[in-house]
Formats: structure tokens, C-alpha cells, sequence
């Protein structure tokens, strides 16, 4: 397997106005996964299925994000940055125009599952963003472009469900496309270019992601707790706008998507988070936050009939299951600064098909059991993160920072 050492050659540096505009980009792009979940009660009712059948839109588009991921973002590795996401733009604008157009709900499925698959530039910037980052501010740095990216997950519900309301879920994929153009234009006049370091065939670059996941511990413990704590927010977010049309609220797809305001506020404290990790204990701050979605979880069994225990469910989630996901994208970009798409590859691969895995359970419980169904799978996940994550500590007790990696002399062989 052919690889080279770190290049030695001058990077671009990194502006304020490029982490501004890697840090809006993320965040505008990834909300074209969420549109969906306060639409889905409206997409029910215009095809005439049951809500779990709405409610797998929602995973397969998580799918889609996750296979995306596995093919696609490794090539950031490969080929320059900056091209590989213009030409990803364009998928992206054809797989919304597919789903605004849809049919029928196997068409729009589909859809969602190529929008989720080429919705995958977040994932090629956030790696560039700590490349070109110094490394003693490679967590803040980390921290920002994810604050974008956490607001625009959070922020694309309010919008959406607002849209929905007003003029029709198909509106939304509609507007997506028309801000996925402007979008384009300004990272092509904008994104600096990153070189790639890798120097094998796109079979070998593969091959690397089994050797990543067998030799580095660190990865698969955050992968782990990525995926686990990624299935709590999916279960959540899928199922609060059908908890949200019950007769004891009587609330439509706008008040779900305001539920994102709320969750906004969690987003911006998680990005502090980012400073914390290059100060303090990663793994100490890791075992706070995953403890904070296993007490949301718990006020939101106690939160069926209130609007009041739902907001502060919501913030202490958003917050927990954030702040964890910027700890361990901290963490896995300093093992290996050559492969550091390859490493958020295993790391959002699996992190989404918790997600998915989340979405889906949640979708069927509460076809079953209602809000309690809910409850009991969110609690099961995130009590087994914690598990997980402390089990790793216990064996492990000479971790206690992040690793660091002579780039120079480093290679993957």
C-alpha cells in the first residue's frame, strides 16, 4: 500500500473568512437531512401510509448519509478537496429536484436516501478545517465549523416545518435546491484547495479503513460512543412531531421545527466544548456530556403531557449528544494527520448507521408503545454509551490525553 509521509509543502492557511465559510457551509448543507423529520406527518397523510413507513424516510436518508461516507469521503484523501465537493454539488441539487418531484413514497424514499448519500461535504470540511488548523487550537477550531454544522441540523426543522406548514412539504426540497446553487457558487470563489497525501489506488485507500479499525483502539471507542449517542437523537427527532400531533398538544410540523430553536442553544454550548478539549481531561468531559443525554432521556419519560419537561429534555440532549460527537471528532483527528478522511470515514460510518439503527427502533416503538416505546430505546442506548465509554477508562487508565503524531515521519503502511 503506497502512501506519503506528511507533504512538506506550504498549506493554504486558514482565514477567519474561510472558517466562516466552511463553518456555514456545513451547516447549510447538512440541513438537507433533516428537512424531512417535521414533514413526515404531512408525507403520511398525502400517500397514505402509516406512520413507521413515514418514518424510514427519515432512516434511509441516515443510510444514504452513511454509505456516502463509506465511498465517498475517503476520496478526500485521494483527490483535491475542493474539486471532489463541486462536483458532489451537483448530485446533491439532482437527488433534491427527485425528491421535491416525487410520486409516490417509494420514489421519495429513494430520494432521500441519494439526498443523504451526496450530502456528504460537512464531512470532507471539517476534516480540511483541522488540517489547516494549528494544532494547539485544532479543538476550537473543530469546535466552530461543528457549531455550524450542529445549528444547521438543529435550525433545518424549525425552518422546514415552518415551510411545510405554509406551503406544502415539497416546497421545502424545492427551496434546498435553490440554496444548494448560491451555495456552490461561494465555495468556488471562496474554498481554498487542499492537496491530497494519499498516493494509492481507490481499492488500497479502501483496504486502510479495516487496518485503521483494527490498529487504533481510540477510533473504535469513538466510534462506539458516536453511534450510540447518534441513535438517541435520531429516536428523538423522528418521533417528537408524531408525540407533537397527540390531542394533548394538538401541534402541527411548524411546532416541531420550532423545537430546533430550542435545541440551537445546546448546540452553541457544545461548541465550547471544542476549547475544553484542548485544555482538560477529553475523557473526563465525555463521560459529563453522555451522562447528560442518559438524564434527558429520563425528563422526557416524565414529559409526555409538557411542553416544558420536552424543552429541557431537548437542551440537555442536543447538548450531551453535540459535545460528545466534537470530543470524538477532536480525538480521531489527531491520530493520524494523513488519514484523517479515512479516520472520520469509519468514525460517520458508523455514526450514522446509529442514527439509522435509531430512527428505526424508535419509528416502531412508538407504532407499539407510543412516547414509552420511545423513551426505553433512547435510555437503552445511551446508558450503554456511558457503559462502553467508562468500561474503556477502567481498562485503559493510562489514556488520559490525546494522543500526538510526529507528522513528519508518520505513514500508514
Amino acid at each position: 500500500m503506497k502512501e506519503l509521509a506528511h507533504n512538506k509543502t506550504s498549506e493554504p492557511s486558514l482565514s477567519k473568512l474561510n472558517l466562516w465559510v466552511m463553518a456555514i457551509a456545513t451547516g447549510v448543507v447538512v440541513a438537507n437531512l433533516y428537512y424531512n423529520q417535521p414533514l413526515l406527518g404531512k408525507i403520511s397523510a398525502e400517500f397514505g401510509v402509516t406512520e413507521a413507513k413515514a418514518g424510514a424516510i427519515s432512516m434511509l436518508t441516515q443510510i444514504g448519509y452513511a454509505t456516502g461516507m463509506l465511498f465517498i469521503i475517503p476520496l478526500g484523501d485521494m483527490l483535491r478537496r475542493k474539486r471532489l465537493i463541486m462536483f458532489d454539488f451537483v448530485l446533491i441539487i439532482i437527488s433534491l429536484l427527485l425528491a421535491g418531484f416525487a410520486p409516490n413514497i417509494e420514489s421519495l424514499m429513494i430520494a432521500s436516501f441519494l439526498i443523504g448519500a451526496t450530502s456528504v461535504i460537512p464531512q470532507l470540511l471539517v476534516p480540511m478545517a483541522a488540517h489547516l488548523a494549528k494544532p494547539e487550537e485544532r479543538g476550537r477550531t473543530v469546535g466552530f465549523v461543528m457549531s455550524g454544522l450542529l445549528i444547521g441540523i438543529l435550525l433545518s426543522r424549525t425552518v422546514s416545518g415552518f415551510v411545510g406548514e405554509h406551503w406544502g412539504w415539497r416546497a421545502m426540497f424545492f427551496i434546498a435546491t435553490a440554496i444548494m446553487f448560491a451555495l456552490w457558487g461561494i465555495l468556488f470563489l471562496l474554498l481554498p484547495e487542499v492537496q491530497p497525501s494519499y498516493k494509492g489506488n481507490y481499492k488500497s485507500l479502501m483496504v486502510s479503513l479495516v487496518h485503521l479499525i483494527r490498529t487504533e483502539p481510540l477510533l473504535r471507542l469513538a466510534s462506539a460512543r458516536g453511534a450510540l449517542c447518534y441513535a438517541t437523537f435520531g429516536a428523538f427527532w423522528t418521533t417528537l412531531v408524531f408525540l407533537l400531533e397527540e390531542p394533548q398538544f394538538n401541534a402541527g410540523s411548524d411546532v416541531a421545527g420550532a423545537f430546533g430553536l430550542i435545541g440551537a442553544f445546546g448546540a452553541l454550548a457544545a461548541s465550547y466544548m471544542g476549547k475544553l478539549t484542548d485544555k482538560r481531561d477529553a475523557f473526563q468531559i465525555t463521560t459529563i456530556t453522555i451522562a447528560l443525554i442518559v438524564l434527558s432521556y429520563i425528563v422526557f419519560g416524565l414529559s409526555s403531557r409538557s411542553i416544558a419537561g420536552l424543552v429541557v429534555g431537548v437542551i440537555l440532549m442536543d447538548l450531551g449528544v453535540q459535545a460528545t460527537h466534537i470530543a470524538n471528532q477532536t480525538l480521531i483527528f489527531a491520530l493520524l494527520p494523513e488519514a484523517r478522511n479515512r479516520l472520520n470515514t469509519v468514525y460517520m460510518f458508523t455514526y450514522f448507521m446509529g442514527g439509522a439503527a435509531g430512527t428505526y427502533l424508535a419509528s416502531h416503538a412508538w407504532h407499539v408503545w407510543k412516547w414509552n416505546g420511545v423513551v426505553a430505546v433512547g435510555l437503552s442506548f445511551s446508558v450503554l454509551a456511558l457503559l462502553i465509554h467508562t468500561r474503556f477508562l477502567k481498562r485503559n487508565r493510562e489514556i488520559r490525553a490525546i494522543p500526538t503524531v510526529n507528522t513528519d515521519e508518520t505513514t500508514l503502511n
